[in-house]
Protein backbone atom coordinates (compact mmCIF):
# COMPACT_ATOMS: atom_id res chain seq x y z
CA UNK A 1 0.00 0.00 0.00
CA UNK A 2 1.37 3.02 -0.88
CA UNK A 3 1.61 5.99 1.76
CA UNK A 4 1.59 9.18 -0.42
CA UNK A 5 -1.45 8.75 -2.05
CA UNK A 6 -3.60 9.11 1.27
CA UNK A 7 -4.55 12.06 2.62
CA UNK A 8 -3.66 13.54 5.96
CA UNK A 9 -4.83 12.19 9.08
CA UNK A 10 -5.32 16.40 9.88
CA UNK A 11 -5.31 19.16 7.53
CA UNK A 12 -2.62 21.26 6.53
CA UNK A 13 -3.12 24.85 5.93
CA UNK A 14 -1.50 27.55 3.70
CA UNK A 15 0.77 29.76 5.75
CA UNK A 16 0.21 32.05 2.73
CA UNK A 17 -3.54 32.18 2.82
CA UNK A 18 -3.66 32.07 6.79
CA UNK A 19 -1.43 35.64 6.46
CA UNK A 20 -3.83 36.87 4.06
CA UNK A 21 -6.97 36.17 5.63
CA UNK A 22 -5.27 37.84 9.05
CA UNK A 23 -4.82 40.88 7.24
CA UNK A 24 -8.37 41.27 6.11
CA UNK A 25 -11.01 39.33 8.03
CA UNK A 26 -10.17 40.90 11.28
CA UNK A 27 -10.56 44.59 10.25
CA UNK A 28 -13.73 45.33 11.86
CA UNK A 29 -12.45 44.64 15.17
CA UNK A 30 -9.95 47.51 15.66
CA UNK A 31 -12.17 49.86 13.38
CA UNK A 32 -15.20 49.20 16.37
CA UNK A 33 -12.45 49.87 19.12
CA UNK A 34 -10.86 52.76 17.77
CA UNK A 35 -14.51 54.37 16.97
CA UNK A 36 -16.42 53.65 20.31
CA UNK A 37 -12.55 55.02 21.97
CA UNK A 38 -12.60 58.33 20.19
CA UNK A 39 -16.65 58.49 21.20
CA UNK A 40 -15.46 57.89 25.01
CA UNK A 41 -12.74 60.52 24.51
CA UNK A 42 -14.71 63.26 23.26
CA UNK A 43 -17.73 62.32 26.25
CA UNK A 44 -14.59 62.84 28.80
CA UNK A 45 -13.35 66.58 27.36
CA UNK A 46 -17.44 67.09 26.95
CA UNK A 47 -17.63 66.74 30.56
CA UNK A 48 -14.98 68.75 31.69
CA UNK A 49 -16.97 71.87 30.30
CA UNK A 50 -20.48 71.01 32.22
CA UNK A 51 -21.42 73.84 34.00
CA UNK A 52 -22.46 73.64 37.26
CA UNK A 53 -26.76 73.03 37.19
CA UNK A 54 -27.04 74.75 39.66
CA UNK A 55 -26.01 78.01 37.89
CA UNK A 56 -28.02 76.76 35.11
CA UNK A 57 -31.35 76.55 36.89
CA UNK A 58 -30.18 79.41 39.25
CA UNK A 59 -33.36 82.14 38.98
CA UNK A 60 -31.77 85.04 40.09
CA UNK A 61 -30.30 85.08 36.68
CA UNK A 62 -33.55 85.11 34.56
CA UNK A 63 -35.21 88.13 33.16
CA UNK A 64 -37.42 89.68 30.62
CA UNK A 65 -35.34 90.61 27.94
CA UNK A 66 -35.81 94.17 26.83
CA UNK A 67 -36.36 93.32 23.11
CA UNK A 68 -36.06 90.42 20.52
CA UNK A 69 -32.20 91.79 20.02
CA UNK A 70 -31.16 91.42 23.66
CA UNK A 71 -33.06 87.75 23.68
CA UNK A 72 -30.91 86.95 20.62
CA UNK A 73 -27.98 88.63 21.93
CA UNK A 74 -28.30 86.64 25.20
CA UNK A 75 -28.82 83.06 23.13
CA UNK A 76 -25.23 84.21 21.43
CA UNK A 77 -24.04 84.27 24.92
CA UNK A 78 -25.22 81.19 26.72
CA UNK A 79 -24.69 79.06 24.50
CA UNK A 80 -21.19 78.97 23.69
CA UNK A 81 -21.16 78.87 28.05
CA UNK A 82 -23.96 75.92 28.58
CA UNK A 83 -23.56 74.30 25.23
CA UNK A 84 -22.53 70.79 27.15
CA UNK A 85 -25.82 71.51 29.55
CA UNK A 86 -27.87 72.47 26.60
CA UNK A 87 -26.58 69.66 24.89
CA UNK A 88 -27.77 67.00 27.39
CA UNK A 89 -31.05 68.77 27.53
CA UNK A 90 -31.29 68.01 23.76
CA UNK A 91 -30.16 64.24 24.18
CA UNK A 92 -32.40 63.87 27.18
CA UNK A 93 -35.79 64.68 25.16
CA UNK A 94 -34.84 62.66 22.62
CA UNK A 95 -34.44 59.71 24.68
CA UNK A 96 -37.62 60.18 26.42
CA UNK A 97 -39.20 60.30 23.36
CA UNK A 98 -37.55 56.98 22.01
CA UNK A 99 -38.01 55.08 25.01
CA UNK A 100 -41.46 56.54 25.47
CA UNK A 101 -41.80 55.08 21.45
CA UNK A 102 -40.32 51.59 21.44
CA UNK A 103 -41.48 50.64 18.18
CA UNK A 104 -39.23 53.93 17.20
CA UNK A 105 -36.86 52.74 19.08
CA UNK A 106 -36.05 49.68 17.89
CA UNK A 107 -36.49 50.62 14.59
CA UNK A 108 -33.94 52.78 14.84
CA UNK A 109 -31.71 50.61 16.37
CA UNK A 110 -31.83 48.16 13.87
CA UNK A 111 -31.15 50.82 11.22
CA UNK A 112 -27.99 51.50 13.03
CA UNK A 113 -27.23 47.90 13.85
CA UNK A 114 -27.40 47.75 9.82
CA UNK A 115 -25.13 50.32 9.41
CA UNK A 116 -22.55 49.13 11.07
CA UNK A 117 -22.62 45.39 9.98
CA UNK A 118 -23.16 45.79 6.43
CA UNK A 119 -21.13 48.87 5.68
CA UNK A 120 -19.30 50.66 8.58
CA UNK A 121 -17.46 47.95 10.40
CA UNK A 122 -17.48 44.94 7.85
CA UNK A 123 -14.41 43.91 6.02
CA UNK A 124 -14.22 44.81 2.34
CA UNK A 125 -13.38 41.02 1.75
CA UNK A 126 -15.14 39.32 1.33
CA UNK A 127 -18.19 40.91 -0.62
CA UNK A 128 -21.67 40.96 0.75
CA UNK A 129 -23.85 38.68 -0.29
CA UNK A 130 -27.48 38.46 0.71
CA UNK A 131 -29.89 36.23 -1.00
CA UNK A 132 -27.72 34.78 -3.16
CA UNK A 133 -26.35 37.74 -5.24
CA UNK A 134 -23.61 39.83 -4.28
CA UNK A 135 -23.28 43.35 -3.68
CA UNK A 136 -20.87 45.88 -4.34
CA UNK A 137 -19.85 48.80 -1.25
CA UNK A 138 -21.61 51.30 -3.94
CA UNK A 139 -24.97 49.00 -4.05
CA UNK A 140 -24.78 48.57 -0.28
CA UNK A 141 -24.23 52.07 0.55
CA UNK A 142 -26.97 53.40 -1.83
CA UNK A 143 -29.20 50.57 -0.36
CA UNK A 144 -28.58 51.58 3.38
CA UNK A 145 -29.38 55.27 2.28
CA UNK A 146 -32.75 54.45 0.94
CA UNK A 147 -33.48 52.04 3.21
CA UNK A 148 -33.07 54.59 6.05
CA UNK A 149 -34.73 57.56 4.10
CA UNK A 150 -37.90 55.45 4.18
CA UNK A 151 -37.51 54.67 7.74
CA UNK A 152 -36.92 58.23 8.87
CA UNK A 153 -39.83 59.81 6.72
CA UNK A 154 -42.65 56.45 6.19
CA UNK A 155 -42.71 55.41 10.11
CA UNK A 156 -43.38 57.32 13.01
CA UNK A 157 -39.09 57.70 13.67
CA UNK A 158 -38.97 60.98 11.99
CA UNK A 159 -41.70 62.81 13.71
CA UNK A 160 -40.43 61.28 16.75
CA UNK A 161 -36.70 62.38 16.48
CA UNK A 162 -37.89 66.10 14.84
CA UNK A 163 -40.38 66.72 17.56
CA UNK A 164 -37.80 65.84 20.41
CA UNK A 165 -35.20 67.67 18.80
CA UNK A 166 -37.94 71.11 18.42
CA UNK A 167 -39.11 70.88 21.99
CA UNK A 168 -35.13 70.58 23.40
CA UNK A 169 -34.16 73.35 21.20
CA UNK A 170 -37.06 75.93 22.33
CA UNK A 171 -36.42 74.65 26.28
CA UNK A 172 -32.83 75.51 25.14
CA UNK A 173 -34.10 79.36 23.08
CA UNK A 174 -35.72 79.72 26.24
CA UNK A 175 -33.41 79.48 29.10
CA UNK A 176 -31.05 81.46 26.38
CA UNK A 177 -33.19 84.57 25.81
CA UNK A 178 -34.02 84.66 29.76
CA UNK A 179 -30.93 83.64 30.96
CA UNK A 180 -29.06 86.96 31.79
CA UNK A 181 -25.56 86.50 30.68
CA UNK A 182 -22.99 86.88 33.80
CA UNK A 183 -20.12 89.07 32.69
CA UNK A 184 -17.68 86.91 34.51
CA UNK A 185 -17.74 84.24 32.21
CA UNK A 186 -17.69 86.84 28.62
CA UNK A 187 -14.30 86.91 28.84
CA UNK A 188 -13.66 83.51 28.44
CA UNK A 189 -11.89 82.65 25.30
CA UNK A 190 -14.27 80.22 22.84
CA UNK A 191 -12.71 77.00 21.62
CA UNK A 192 -11.01 77.37 18.20
CA UNK A 193 -12.46 74.08 16.50
CA UNK A 194 -15.35 71.94 17.42
CA UNK A 195 -15.72 70.59 20.37
CA UNK A 196 -18.64 68.57 22.44
CA UNK A 197 -19.94 65.38 22.59
CA UNK A 198 -20.34 65.27 19.13
CA UNK A 199 -16.44 65.93 18.22
CA UNK A 200 -15.50 62.85 17.75
CA UNK A 201 -17.06 62.77 14.55
CA UNK A 202 -14.36 64.47 12.70
CA UNK A 203 -11.42 62.77 13.88
CA UNK A 204 -13.06 59.20 14.25
CA UNK A 205 -14.08 59.33 10.08
CA UNK A 206 -10.75 60.51 9.43
CA UNK A 207 -9.11 58.12 11.96
CA UNK A 208 -11.70 55.26 11.04
CA UNK A 209 -12.64 55.46 8.05
CA UNK A 210 -9.29 56.30 6.63
CA UNK A 211 -7.33 53.47 7.72
CA UNK A 212 -9.43 50.48 8.66
CA UNK A 213 -12.51 50.85 6.22
CA UNK A 214 -11.25 53.00 3.30
CA UNK A 215 -8.30 51.42 2.93
CA UNK A 216 -9.86 48.17 3.41
CA UNK A 217 -12.60 48.57 0.35
CA UNK A 218 -9.41 49.89 -1.67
Amino acid sequence: MSSASAPPLLPISDPSAASSDASTVPVSTPAIRLFFSRISDSVRRSLADLRPWSELADRSALSRPDSFSDATSRIRKNLPYFRVNYAAVVAAFLAVSLVTNPFSFLLLLALLAAWCLLYLFRPADPPLVLFGRTFSDRETLGGLALISVLVVFLTPVGAVIISALVAGAAVVAAHGAFHAPDDLFLDEREPDGATGLMSFFGGATSSVGGPTVVAARV
